[in-house]
């Protein structure tokens, strides 16, 4: 069998019954078959013109390797995407778990963790571009540096970070995991930290699992709070933002936080 066959044969672009076709005739139907597909074969189309050329099915299906009886790699990616849904398209990845993925006849948990695996690093290497000592001198860049880290978790997670006199992250700590609300964030340890570590200000972030940034009543309150306590052991406190699904909200850009060092 020629290499390209086996290239097919092992990544389960063939189908069940085109394996068994192709046995049953040999190397002159494999060459028409080859015809009428080589196009479509996502690992020639990656080497030959670059996965950005690749559909995200295509792309999945590579990490899938192969599918399973009657079902292609690239009919298995589908049904991965399908799972994800028609709106979050391949963030939906984000979204699922191991036992979400197994759900899909010729997903084992192999092939769930590949695909978890893959979203993961994804998440990290946008991370990746904002380093310690990132200066986040706007809100804009501060939603930008937690954007993926925040944007797509479960439940809520309140955030602090511990800024420098150059606006540059000191360090940040997660204050609380669930929900937001006065009894869990403490104004007093907040302050005592930043006065541990020196540091010239403080930005509070939160994420809104709903997606909608919009702050609610609660939200307000924490802020307000946050700031009077602030404001008297001097630690400027600049902002508040909360992040949505590629959104976020500023309370220092609509106005409701005007305090700089």
């Amino acid at each position: 069998m020629c290499a390209i066959l086996r290239i097919l044969w092992d990544t389960g672009i063939l189908g069940r019954d085109t394996r068994l076709s192709v046995r049953k005739q040999g190397p002159d139907m494999f060459q028409n078959y080859q015809k009428r597909r080589i196009q479509i074969l996502p690992y020639d189309r990656f080497l030959d013109y670059g996965p950005e050329t690749l559909t995200d099915e295509e792309l999945l299906a590579i990490i899938l390797r192969t599918g399973s009886p009657g079902k292609d790699a690239i009919t298995l990616a589908c049904q991965v995407l399908e799972l994800c849904g028609s709106d979050a398209g391949i963030l939906g990845l984000n979204h699922l778990s191991v036992k979400d993925l197994k759900g899909i006849t010729g997903i084992g948990e192999v092939k769930a963790v590949k695909l978890l695996a893959i979203a993961e690093l994804s998440r990290r290497m946008a991370l990746a571009r904002f380093k310690k000592d990132v200066t986040l001198s706007s809100p804009r860049l501060v939603a930008e540096a937690y954007m993926e880290r925040m944007r797509h978790l479960e439940t809520e997670q309140c955030i602090v970070v511990f800024l420098n006199s150059a606006d540059q992250r000191i360090r940040d700590r997660v204050l609380s995991t669930g929900t937001l609300n006065m009894s869990l964030v403490s104004s007093r340890e907040i302050l005592r930290q930043a006065l541990l570590l020196n540091a010239s200000g403080i930005i509070l972030l939160h994420n809104h699992p709903s997606g909608n940034p919009d702050p609610s009543t609660e939200d307000r309150m924490v802020t307000k709070r946050l700031q009077q306590a602030a404001e008297l052991l001097e630690v400027a406190f600049l902002d508040h933002i909360i992040i949505g699904d590629g959104t976020y909200f500023s309370f220092q850009e609509r106005g409701d936080l005007q305090c700089r060092h």
